[in-house]
Parts: structure tokens; C-alpha cells; sequence
């Protein structure tokens, strides 16, 4: 027992050595890396908002003004820079005057009195505050959108960067289609919304049905704060729900806003109950209200509007503004809306993904701190006076006039030249920006959605949802083409992401591509104007083919006597029809099973070289022949006169002989096309796609909307868009992709056939 005491903890004791030993080196190995991690503070902690930070975002807003085409947007910015002291004196759209909406700078915009490009400004506002009453200076940056679908990326670039939105609708129309596209953009960028109901002044104006359907269809909880005093042309101003105040514009163009205590006795009854369906929206949605709903008590001012503020910053509700415009009624209190209930840039959460890390890392949460290193992102691009106009966001950091900037997609060192503050088309310049602010540079050659940095960080920000064009025209310049055709094209596709530009190789035709025929119809007067490019358009050219259908034999003999070595060569063989090559990808082939050398090795190439020359084009259409293969079996030569000449020649005039045998047809393109529209014009959308020959393929309904998939030829798809925006109000949208090409109708290839006759003596010529 003495014997064995010291040996049995020498045992138990050598193992935990080794352990202790291991656990050691592993603790030492992980000691740096545990330090490292607790020592890598977040950016919101090494860079935390400072009080001037805080004093400035919380009197910022970032603003974008949305709706349906004629839904006045436009009207109700003019009002709101007026009544900001941005501008001296009000235009209308379509005034008589012809001077036009500030924010409509460009010729055309003014002559059509629609919006074609967004327009950024910026103004200050003495808003005054729900809960005190009490005036405080906000500064307010405003883009003002297009309502018409064709522009929709105008609308789509300005919500990416905006941190509040104020989404105009027409008291008599309410929800129309490019409302719904516009709410759906909202979403897609987590933008919080007030509603402004416009036009209160108009004949059948009725907001309380616009409300209900801002619920059903955009399927958003929304309330009014505001019941109009009068009603259609006898609309005198509003009663305040949250403040319980009247509300009246007088001065001259309703510059002097007055708030009375006593509410008209019209108004009252209805205003005490739209206060009540208020607090009942809000009770749905903010806990706070739903605790002193339950317990029947009534909120207190500062109470709901701070619920309205939660709720809508939340992306949780909409608070619903009325007035008129035009009129000059209502808009200050909207302004104040604006600024009381809407998100300031330090409230919106925005991330960014560090290149650095791996592409699944998770992103890095940005901070809109003046002392934290710079991100940036462009968002619009403009041909300016002083070369590229580009227009920023800046998230984070500062940017100065001079600074050095790093381009997040080339990696390309850039100097500030300029820095500007837009109003509209005028600039004004500034020597530095902070955070939460739009701004714009000149001298910087970037693309849309592109990130900036000062070289300290690698952050990346997501770029914008930009939609596939739907619509292709054929252009060509009248007359000889100058520099400024190619010139003009290349600006505006880098200015617009949705027009396209290719050639069509097989067709040989410009081709330019866009959201639909207003805007194309847009570029090509814009080349006219801004270029002297005068271009005339049509239907851009299917790229018809034709193929056999039958196997044909061929024996051909090409001979040619001259005066010195003539030509001679004889080709034996068939050309059947051939599928396409999963592997490769093609449907055309060449095969030589030629035995004994009747045809010399060294003239099979020559053979193979005319088979490929004859399928550029068809005897039937002059289109590209595809789907075949030419198989040659035997042959003959002269030793003097046979070269690769005459058996080029030999299995071009052996192919065209053969090819009339094997019953050719013409092939069109046919396109899967995905039609996605209301429920309730289903049956119209159906009906249009197979009266333009479509197969439908697949139906699906979900809830109020219905998405089609159909097989359509693309030779019956030209006006389509037009067609079902008719059909479906402008509710119905489609996507198009190249499936195949299949063979034409009879009657189809015999006009196609006859049109090609028709056309060769003018080749000819």
C-alpha cells in the first residue's frame, strides 16, 4: 500500500499534464482571437451620434412625392416651395402663362404638362408641433416623381434613397393603377408614407372612399387627421383632429395660415367621428393606444400624436391628410405633417455589406454620424452643363468640396470638383455635406447604384430593383448617320437603366428597348432636340428562320468552262433535318462519310464552307436557315480543272437545289409571356391573349390578383402593352422571354414568302 500511494497520483497526474498542457496552448491560441472579438466594437459604437448629430437629423427629412399620373403632384410641391420661400411666385402645370411647374424644367415636360424625370430641391419650414403648437425649423429635401408607369424608375431610384414618402391621390379617382405600383415600391424600400388626399375642391370628391381604399387595396391600416370644413367648390379649409383646431388659408394664394378654436358647427358631428375611427385604427396597431382604448379613456394630444408618429414610422399605418392644390388649401398643415410624423435620417435603418467579408456575412448596420467614415450612394445620373451630373445620398460621414473619394465598384481614387444643392435644374453651391443629406457632384464617371467611400471601409450598398423593358422599336437616324446618334443613345442608357440598346445581328437593326411606347416615343424626340438627330422608328424586324422538314438527296455538278482552267466538282449526297445538340447547343451540322477519295481530303473544308454560306439565307424568306444537316456521301474532280473554289460553289448550288425538296417552312420566335392582373379582368386578359394566338399554359389566382402564362408568338405581341393597360386599367403588368421558334401558319408564310419576292429586284439593284 506504501508502495503504491506515490505511484497511483503519478499515474492520474501525467494525463492532466498533457490536458493541462493542450488546454494551455488552445487557451493562449484563442486568448488573441476572444480579444480581438471583444475588442471589434460595432460602427454605432465607435462612431455614436454626437449632440450636433442629434440637433440636426431630428429637424431633417428626406421626402419623395408619389401618386398616379394627374393625381397633382407636381401642383403640390409648386405649393410647397412657395410656402417654403423657395420660389417668388406659383406656375401651374398647364398654365396660361406657359412659364410651367419649377420642378418641370425640361422643355418637353412642359409642353405635354407631364412629368418625365424626377427633380430634387430642398427648403426650410417653421412647422409647428402637434403636441406643443409651438414653431421649429425643419429642413426638408423634396424629389418630385413621375406618376406616369413608363417612368417608373424615375420613382424607383428616388424612394431607394428617400427616408419618408408622401403619396398624393385624388379625392374623386382614390387608388389607381400607379398608386398600387407605387405602394408596392414603398414597400420595397420600407419607406413610411403619409396619404395626401388632393383635388378636395373637385365635383364627386369623396375622401372617406379613398380611405377605405387605401385599406382594402393597399392593404394598409390608415385614418384621416384631418375632415374637410365645406365640401367641393365650397371647401374652406380643415379641422385638425389631433389638435382639435379649425384651419383656414387666407392671404393672398392662402400664404397666411389661421387656426381657430371653435369648429364649425357643419364640420363638428363628423369630426368627432372620424376622431373616434382614429383613435380605433391607431388602437389596432400602437399598444399604448390600444391599453387606453380598452379601458375607454380618451388619449391626450401629445398622446396620439405620438402614436401616429410610432404607427407610421413603423410602416405600421398612414395618416391621411385632405386638401386642395390647387386651391391653395391645406398644405401647410400637410407640411407640418411632414415634419411631425415621418422618419428622420438617424430613424431608418441602413445597412451595407463590407466586400471585405464573405458574400453570406451579415450586414454592416450604417450610422449618420458626421465623424464616421464616408459611404455614399448615386442614385441618378444627368448630362449637365459641366459634364456628368450625379446626384448622392450620403449615409454616413461628411463629404467636402476637394475631398478624395473612392469609387466601392472600380476601386478608383476620385477628387470633388463641385458639389451642388439641387433646385430643380438651378444649382447652388456648397463646400461640404453631412450625413442624411442629397447633394450632387459633376466629374465623376459612375453608373447608377454605384457606392462611394473615403478608402477607409469596403461598404457596399445594395443597388435599386430595376424592371425589364417590356417594348422594343426599330430606329434609325433620316438621312446619314452622324456621331451624335451613337452619342445620344450611349447617355441616355446610362442615364436610364431601363432603355436599352442592341443591334440586332441577324436583322442588322438599332434596336432600343423601354418600359413602354410614351417612353420611348420621349427618347426619340430627345435626340431630336437635344442632338438634331431626327430618327424615324417602326416594328423592329422578327428574327424569322427557316428549316427542312423532309430528307432530300442531292447529286449536283458544278461545271464552268473558260477560257484557261475551268471548274469542275461534283457532290453526292443528302440534307435531312437535325435536332439541336444538347451538348453544344447547335442545330446545324456537317458530315462526310466520303470513302475511296472520290473527293480529295484537302476539298472537303471547301464543301463544308459552302453548306454554311447557303444557310445564311433561305430561298423562302432570305432568314437564316437552322435545324438541318447536309450529309455528304460521294463526289467526283477533274485533276486540272476541280478547286476549293468550284466545290464551294458545288455544295451552294447542290443545297438550294435539294432544299425545295424537303418541303421548307418559316419559323417565328415565340415567347413565354407572364401577364399579372386583378382578378376581376382576368377573363378580358385571356381573351386578349388568345385573340393574338397565344396557348395558355398556366393560371393561377391568389387572393385579388392572378398571374396568366401563355406560349405567343412575338410577331402578335406589338401594341400588347398598350392593350392590356386598356383592358385592365393600368393595372396589369407583363414580362416576355424567348421559348422557340416554331413554324409559321400557312397563310403567314405564303404573304411572308410573296413580301421577299416582292423585295429582290430591289436587292438587286
Amino acid at each position: 500500500m506504501l508502495l503504491l500511494a506515490p505511484r497511483l497520483p503519478a499515474r492520474f497526474v501525467r494525463a492532466p499534464l498533457c490536458l493541462a498542457r493542450r488546454a494551455a496552448a488552445t487557451a493562449a491560441a484563442t486568448k488573441p482571437a476572444q480579444q480581438t472579438q471583444a475588442a471589434e466594437p460595432t460602427l454605432a459604437q465607435r462612431f455614436a451620434l454626437s449632440d450636433a448629430d442629434h440637433r440636426r437629423l431630428r429637424f431633417q427629412r428626406n421626402i419623395g412625392v408619389s401618386a398616379h399620373i394627374d393625381s397633382g403632384k407636381t401642383t403640390l410641391t409648386e405649393r410647397i416651395l412657395y410656402y417654403t420661400g423657395r420660389i417668388r411666385d406659383i406656375h401651374e402645370v398647364r398654365g396660361k402663362d406657359n412659364v410651367g411647374a419649377k420642378m418641370d424644367s425640361m422643355e418637353l415636360e412642359r409642353e405635354k404638362g407631364i412629368t418625365i424625370q424626377s427633380a430634387a430641391t430642398f427648403c426650410d419650414w417653421d412647422a409647428r408641433s402637434p403636441v406643443t403648437g409651438e414653431q421649429e425649423k425643419y429642413a426638408i429635401n423634396i424629389i418630385d416623381t413621375p406618376g406616369h408607369v413608363d417612368f417608373t424608375i424615375e420613382v424607383e431610384r428616388a424612394l431607394r434613397v428617400l427616408d419618408g414618402a408622401v403619396l398624393v391621390l385624388c379625392a374623386v379617382s382614390g387608388v389607381q393603377s400607379q398608386t398600387i405600383t407605387v405602394d408596392r415600391q414603398m414597400r420595397r424600400y420600407k419607406v413610411p408614407r403619409i396619404s395626401f388626399i388632393n383635388k378636395m375642391d373637385r365635383p364627386g370628391a369623396n375622401p372617406w372612399r379613398v380611405i377605405n381604399q387605401i385599406r382594402t387595396k393597399l392593404r394598409i391600416p390608415a385614418a384621416a387627421v384631418q375632415v374637410p370644413i365645406g365640401v367641393e367648390d365650397q371647401l374652406e379649409g380643415v379641422v385638425d383632429l389631433v389638435r382639435w383646431k379649425a384651419v383656414y388659408n387666407k392671404g393672398i394664394k392662402g400664404v397666411d395660415v389661421v387656426e381657430s378654436d371653435e369648429i364649425p358647427a357643419s364640420a363638428l358631428e363628423l369630426a368627432t367621428q372620424k376622431r373616434t375611427e382614429l383613435v380605433e385604427q391607431l388602437a389596432e396597431v400602437d399598444e399604448e393606444i390600444a391599453d387606453l382604448f380598452l379601458n375607454d379613456v380618451s388619449p391626450s394630444t401629445q398622446q396620439l400624436a405620438e402614436a401616429i408618429r410610432r404607427a407610421t414610422v413603423g410602416l405600421k399605418f398612414s395618416p391621411v391628410f385632405l386638401g386642395s392644390a390647387i386651391k391653395n388649401t391645406a398644405v401647410q398643415p400637410m407640411l407640418d405633417g411632414v415634419c411631425a410624423y415621418l422618419a428622420s435620417p438617424s430613424e431608418r435603418d441602413v445597412v451595407a455589406h463590407d466586400t471585405a467579408l464573405p458574400a453570406n456575412s451579415p450586414p454592416v448596420q450604417l450610422v449618420p454620424a458626421a465623424a464616421a467614415p464616408l459611404v455614399a450612394l448615386a442614385f441618378k445620373l444627368e448630362e449637365g452643363r459641366f459634364g456628368q451630373l450625379t446626384y448622392m445620398r450620403v449615409y454616413q460621414g461628411s463629404l467636402k468640396k476637394g475631398q478624395f473619394i473612392f469609387h466601392g465598384r472600380t476601386g478608383k481614387r476620385i477628387k470633388v470638383p463641385k458639389l451642388v444643392r439641387m433646385h430643380s435644374n438651378e444649382m447652388e453651391d456648397i463646400d461640404e455635406i453631412g450625413p442624411g443629406e442629397i447633394c450632387a457632384i459633376f466629374g465623376v464617371d459612375c453608373a447608377t447604384g454605384d457606392t462611394f467611400t473615403d478608402g477607409t471601409s469596403n461598404y457596399s450598398m445594395t443597388s435599386m430593383f430595376v424592371p425589364e423593358p417590356v417594348i422594343s422599336l426599330a430606329i434609325k437616324p433620316t438621312g446619314a448617320e452622324t456621331p451624335n446618334f451613337s452619342r445620344a443613345l450611349n447617355r441616355f442608357q446610362k442615364e436610364d437603366p431601363t432603355f436599352r440598346v442592341h443591334v440586332d445581328h441577324e436583322s442588322k437593326e438599332t434596336i432600343i428597348s423601354g418600359m413602354g411606347e410614351l417612353h420611348l416615343e420621349i427618347y426619340v424626340e430627345r435626340m431630336k432636340r437635344e442632338y438634331g438627330v431626327a430618327c424615324t422608328t417602326g416594328r423592329p424586324q422578327v428574327a424569322f428562320r427557316e428549316t427542312v422538314t423532309e430528307r432530300a438527296e442531292f447529286a449536283y455538278t458544278h461545271k464552268k468552262q473558260t477560257g484557261g482552267a475551268g471548274q469542275y466538282a461534283r457532290v453526292i449526297g443528302h440534307v435531312e433535318p437535325m435536332e439541336v445538340d444538347p451538348e453544344s447547343g447547335k442545330d446545324t451540322g456537317f458530315e462526310s462519310v466520303v470513302m475511296g477519295g472520290n473527293v480529295p481530303s484537302n476539298y472537303i473544308p471547301a464543301v463544308e464552307k459552302g453548306f454554311y454560306e447557303a444557310l445564311e439565307k433561305g430561298t423562302l424568306s432570305g432568314n437564316p436557315i437552322s435545324g438541318v444537316r447536309l450529309v455528304l456521301r460521294d463526289g467526283a474532280f477533274h485533276a486540272v480543272d476541280s478547286s476549293e473554289l468550284a466545290f464551294r460553289l458545288a455544295a451552294i448550288g447542290a443545297f438550294r437545289e435539294a432544299y425545295l425538296k424537303t418541303k421548307p417552312v418559316i419559323l417565328e420566335p415565340i415567347m413565354t409571356v407572364e401577364v399579372v392582373a386583378p382578378v376581376e379582368f382576368q377573363s378580358a386578359v385571356i381573351g386578349g391573349l388568345n385573340a393574338r394566338r397565344g396557348t395558355i399554359i398556366d393560371s393561377e389566382v391568389r387572393e385579388d390578383e392572378f398571374t396568366a402564362v401563355a406560349e405567343v408568338a412575338l410577331n402578335d405581341m406589338f401594341g400588347y402593352s398598350s392593350q392590356l393597360r386598356g383592358a385592365t386599367q393600368g393595372k396589369g403588368e407583363f414580362s416576355m422571354e424567348y421559348k422557340n421558334h416554331m413554324p409559321v401558319l400557312p397563310n403567314v408564310q405564303v404573304e411572308l414568302q410573296e413580301a421577299y419576292r416582292k423585295s429582290l429586284p430591289h436587292n438587286k439593284k
